[in-house]
Parts: C-alpha cells; sequence; structure tokens
C-alpha cells in the first residue's frame, strides 16, 4: 500500500498516514479522509496478494478476507467489538488487486498498556474495565455462535471516542463446531484443549476434543493475570508447575508483596480468574457468568496514570489556577478567557468546567469536540508554564464529566 499513497473506498478518496502493523497474510494502515472537515481517521486491513505464484497462495488472503468480513458484518453494532464500515478493492498492490476492509481506528492497546505498567500492574479500576468490556464482547460474539480465537492484549484496544475496550482481528475467528482453522490462538494465552489439538495436528491426527468459546476464557484469564502482576506470564503457563497446580501459582501472584494491587479487593479478582483458568473447559466460566462476578460491583477509581494513558474526548488541566484566582471573581473570569483562548488552538471546545469548591476545586476540565483534538491538546499543553506554573494534562472519562462526577483521584 506504500505504492497507493491515496485510496477510493465508499466514494471517498483516503490518504495512508502511516502503517500500524503487518502480519502474515495482512497489514494494518492509518488512513485520514480527504477533504472531510472532520478530519475522518480509519484504519485499512489489507490482505496481501503472496509474491509466489500458485492458486492455492493466492486464493489464501482471499479466503481470510471474506472469513473476517463475514464475521464483524455478523457482529456489527456491538459497542465493544471493532466497527467494520465498509471493504473495498486496492488496485494498485505491488501482487496485484489486494482486498481491504476499512476499520474504525482505535487507540492504546492492553499490550502497550502492559509496557507502561511493567512490574508494577494495571489499576483495579482499568483492569475491571478491560474485563467487562472484553466479557461483554465475548458473551455477544458466543450467543452469536462465534469463538474469537485469539483473544491476547495486542487484540483489545481502546476507543476514545467511546471510552471502551474492543476486541479486533477475528483472522481466526469461527463458528462453533465449525473449526476450519488448524491451529488457533496465541502461545501463553492457548487454552490446554487448542494446545492439545495444535500439537496432534502437527503430528497428523485429529483431536477428539472440540475447542469451544471456552478457549477465549482463557485467554482472558490470562490477559487479566497479567494486567494484575504486570508481567509476561508465557513461560509461567507453560512450565511444569503451573500444570501441576496453577491455582497454587495465581494464589502467589496476588499474595506478592511486589504487587501493589494487593488489596481487600483483590480476592474477587483472584476468584473471576480462577473461574477462567479450569483446565477442564466444560467447568470454566462462561462470559455472561463471569460478568455477574460480585468483582464488577466495586466502584473503584482511576489512578492519574489511567487518565495520562487512556485518550478520552474531555482534558484535564491540573496546576493551573491558584487560590487567589478562584477567590477574586475579576481574575477567575480572565484566567478561563485565556485557557480557553488557549485550549481553542486545538479544536473546538464544546464546555469547560472549573470547581471553585471541593471535588476537583481549581482544576481545568474542557470538553472537546472528539478525542483526536484533545489528544493533540494533552500532547502539547503538558510541560507548558501557564502564569509561572508547569501545567499537568490528563484525560478524562465524558461520561463521569457529563454525570458531573469528578473523582478523586489516586496518584
Amino acid at each position: 500500500m506504500a505504492g497507493a499513497p491515496l485510496l477510493e473506498a465508499l466514494g471517498r478518496l483516503w490518504q495512508v498516514q502511516a502503517q500500524l502493523g503487518s502480519g502474515a497474510s495482512a497489514s494494518v494502515f492509518r488512513v485520514s479522509c480527504c477533504g472531510d472537515s472532520r478530519a475522518l481517521l480509519g484504519a485499512v486491513k489489507e490482505f496481501v496478494p503472496p509474491a509466489r505464484p500458485g492458486p492455492a497462495a493466492r486464493s489464501a488472503p482471499e479466503y481470510g478476507f471474506g472469513k473476517e468480513r463475514a464475521a464483524l458484518e455478523q457482529l456489527r453494532g456491538h459497542r465493544n467489538i471493532v466497527t467494520l464500515y465498509g471493504v473495498f478493492t486496492n488496485h494498485f498492490s505491488a501482487n496485484g488487486p489486494s482486498r481491504c476492509l476499512l476499520l474504525e481506528l482505535l487507540d492504546i492497546s492492553v499490550s502497550e498498556l502492559l509496557l507502561y505498567s511493567s512490574h508494577q500492574g494495571c489499576s483495579m479500576w482499568m483492569i475491571q474495565h478491560c474485563a467487562r468490556d472484553v466479557l461483554e464482547a465475548l458473551s455477544f460474539l458466543h450467543h452469536k455462535g462465534y469463538v474469537h480465537a485469539d483473544l491476547k492484549p495486542r487484540n483489545i484496544l481502546w476507543s476514545a471516542e467511546e471510552e471502551c475496550f474492543k476486541l479486533i482481528d477475528f483472522g481466526l475467528s469461527f463458528k462453533e463446531g465449525y473449526q476450519d482453522v488448524k491451529y488457533i490462538q496465541t502461545d501463553g494465552y492457548r487454552a490446554p484443549e487448542a494446545e492439545l489439538q495444535n500439537c496432534l495436528a502437527q503430528a497428523g491426527l485429529q483431536s477428539e476434543t472440540e475447542c469451544t468459546s471456552a478457549v477465549d476464557l482463557w485467554s482472558l484469564g490470562i490477559v487479566l493475570l497479567e494486567m494484575f502482576s504486570g508481567m509476561k506470564l508465557k513461560h509461567t503457563v507453560q512450565s511444569q508447575e503451573w500444570k501441576t497446580n496453577s491455582s497454587a501459582i495465581i494464589d502467589h501472584i496476588f499474595a506478592s508483596e511486589g504487587v501493589v494491587n494487593s488489596a481487600i479487593p483483590a480476592y474477587h479478582l483472584r476468584d473471576l480468574i480462577k473461574s477462567m483458568l479450569h483446565d477442564d473447559q466444560a467447568k470454566r466460566a462462561t462470559a455472561a457468568k463471569a460478568l455477574c462476578s460480585p468483582f464488577f460491583s466495586i466502584p473503584f477509581a482511576p489512578h492519574i496514570e489511567d487518565l495520562m494513558m487512556l485518550p478520552t474526548p474531555v482534558l484535564r488541566l491540573l496546576n493551573v489556577l491558584s487560590d487567589a484566582s478562584l477567590q477574586s471573581e475579576e481574575e477567575y473570569e480572565d484566567v478561563l478567557e485565556d485557557i480557553r483562548e488557549e485550549c481553542q488552538k486545538y479544536g473546538p471546545v464544546v464546555s469547560m468546567l472549573v470547581p471553585k469548591e471541593n471535588p476537583g476545586k481549581g482544576q481545568v476540565f474542557v470538553e472537546y469536540a472528539n478525542a483526536g483534538d484533545s489528544k493533540a491538546a494533552q500532547k502539547l499543553l503538558t510541560g507548558r508554564m501557564f502564569d509561572g506554573k508547569f501545567v499537568v494534562a490528563t484525560f478524562y472519562p465524558l461520561s463521569a464529566y457529563k454525570r458531573g462526577y469528578l473523582y478523586q483521584t489516586l496518584l
């Protein structure tokens, strides 16, 4: 696609901005709609024809495209599953015409969040948010008869506009009872029955055990355990110790003094994870049952690191207003006008809120029309000097802002 900086899709021209990732049969690119005043963005997944000749080799990308398209069309409309805008053909691919999916552009992945929280673990607020969103997606797609079959941190992305995590990449998905892929899931997130099936397939044998939607719950259990511990667990879950007594290893992780999150509510999360990691898939919790866990009834507040990493349309500015500015009405109005003028440089400001009393006293909340504008503002305002002070800019949940709910943010 590098040779085609402009693409025609859905009756519009799209500018290719950057490559976001690539795999064995497909590559993903960030694109923007030309001539669109709202700067509409998207992601194009291109199923690249192979360079080598042969009908079998050339049919693989077409099959992958058709398979993922069908899944996304049947699963369209759920807020926790990536949205398919449409499909088109790129006639300028180096190896001939290639089939493409035009998808919504999402933001940071759980894989990136794990890098930022390495050896410390994610906050309970973020783990709960991710767990609930992914379970909602799984409950929906399992109800529709689908198995995702490749759930891992890289395939869970944050939507800045909708403030939720979404599942992507349905390239290995299949209808339960009609598995058309020999090898499913990724090392480190592969359920025991899928591991057995893969090993037998390599030996030319067929497994008597069928892989079901339970494989997705196993993968999510490992993802949540990694988010809690801040550690990659690939070698742990492949060890003999894990196979002998995985429950004891999970208990050890939750009892570790090095884990920041070892607090009272953590045992609800521990039990939820254990319910997903039974070796016997018949004993594994379903997505619908997992959503009933008491872990989801606990009200957690986000840490300031969460609000730095997860973009939303609302920006929160700290260290801007002094007590003197809050007490003088004239000075208060002047400062607000200066802040509004500065913030409007990055996009239209929908609303502003500056509480004079706690909670949120002296903090400035700026709502933009979209998350793209707030991201640009956050990037350029953080570290700027305002009235002799360094500005700290974080994002803030739009849903909480609209309700007038101001978190006592944990530092």
